[in-house]
């Protein structure tokens, strides 16, 4: 049986990060990366929208992203100076209706507080700075000026990957169907067949991570969720529009510009979750977004669909953030999973945080330690207001 010191169970943006920042930190020992999708065709982050932002509720989920986001901006002096994912600053806009502009105040008080250049913009102001789209029924609308957009999620994964197997992480082509474990996880047995032992063993299994923690008898609420995306053309969309954030409306529904042609996407309701295959329905577009997205920016009566693909999210049924940390029981068995369609843009920061636990026991670069899985066993949800 062939043995690793850290066994690491999903080669997605967590897992890859994970590999890459063990190795950045010091870490010597062996590592073997088991990835069941080595095209990652299926995988959460080469489908995700690739968004990155400070806008969230909760210092944590800030913190991740700027962390992110400054691996982003230093690309070449990391990864070569041929490096690049086409990484669009261009902001988020999030618009709010009355009753909720006191959670956008509040949330741009805690994002400024730590950095983030948020500000928040009345109606009037909104109409003057977007003289193409209808604010009716808007209070306020909060935007990311810098620190914010978006950037090819396939192409940051890529480079974190090979940066790892040039340190000499392996990467195994292999799904990962039992965990021995008993004090501490032991070994896992691979679908291939065979068994690899492990020192340590991680679990970065994206939208499989809850089936990952089943087999060490953890009941993790993380498994796939659903979500569409509509790739619109709309010719007579203005230039301005083309160059502008992504918008986020009251009601779930989202779009941003991508070349010719306008990404869309949304966020059901509890009651609507889609059941998590890879089949697209298209009625969603025609019935939900396009009369949200209509009635906003008048011109997209006009939009049509052009192309459309499913992509799925690790989803945290629990609170919709990112599990991240040691297992209670098993000293030896860590957490990097549910991170609700924030992934791409945290995945580096958890990556980093996993191998600061493994290398120190403890945290050193941002202290996580409310992500934990405690918070489950204790039914204390750390709610994010802030998903989409």
């Amino acid at each position: 049986m062939t043995n690793y010191d850290v066994v690491i169970v999903g080669g997605g943006i967590v897992g890859s990060s994970t590999a890459y920042f063990l190795r950045k930190n010091g870490f010597k020992g062996s590592i073997a990366v088991i990835e069941k999708d080595p095209t990652y065709a299926k995988a959460c982050t080469p489908l995700s929208w690739g968004g990155i932002r400070k806008q969230f509720s909760n210092a944590e989920n800030v913190h991740l992203s700027t962390f992110g986001l400054n691996l982003i901006r230093n690309l070449k002096s990391e990864f070569g100076p041929e490096s690049d994912i086409s990484f669009r600053e261009t902001g988020y806009l999030v618009l709010a209706s009355e009753a909720s502009v006191s959670v956008l105040e509040e949330n741009a008080k805690l994002q400024n507080s730590l950095g983030a250049d948020t500000v928040l913009l009345s109606q009037s102001e909104l109409t003057a700075k977007y003289p193409y789209a209808q604010f009716e029924g808007i209070a306020m609308g909060s935007l990311g000026r810098t620190g914010e957009g978006w950037f090819d999620p396939y192409g940051l994964l890529t480079l974190i990957r090979k940066g790892a197997i040039a340190k000499n992480v392996t990467y195994l082509a292999d799904e990962v169907v039992a965990i021995d474990a008993g004090r501490e996880a032991k070994s896992v047995t691979l679908q291939a067949g065979g068994k690899i032992g492990a020192g340590v063993v991680v679990n970065a299994g994206g939208a499989s991570g809850g089936a990952i923690a089943a087999m060490v008898g953890f009941d993790l609420p993380v498994s796939a969720a659903k979500r569409y995306v509509y790739i619109v053309d709309c010719p007579k969309a203005p230039e301005e529009f083309r160059k502008g954030p992504a918008w986020f409306n009251t009601d779930g529904v989202y779009w941003r510009p991508e070349g010719r042609n306008f990404l869309f996407g949304f966020t059901p309701g509890e009651d609507e979750e889609p059941k998590p295959d890879w089949e697209m329905e298209h009625h969603w577009f025609e019935e939900r977004l396009w009369p949200s997205a209509a009635e906003r920016i008048p011109v997209f009566e006009e939009a049509k669909v052009v192309s459309s693909y499913v992509g799925h999210y690790d989803y945290n049924w629990f609170d919709q953030n990112g599990i991240i940390g040691r297992h209670p029981s098993l000293p030896n068995f860590y957490f990097g999973n549910g991170f609700s369609g924030h992934g791409i843009q945290q995945g580096p920061a958890t990556g980093n945080a996993i191998s600061e636990l493994i290398i120190h026991g403890e945290y050193k670069t941002i202290d996580l330690k409310r992500l934990g899985v405690e918070r489950i066993a204790a039914n204390q949800p750390l709610f994010e207001k802030n998903i989409f």
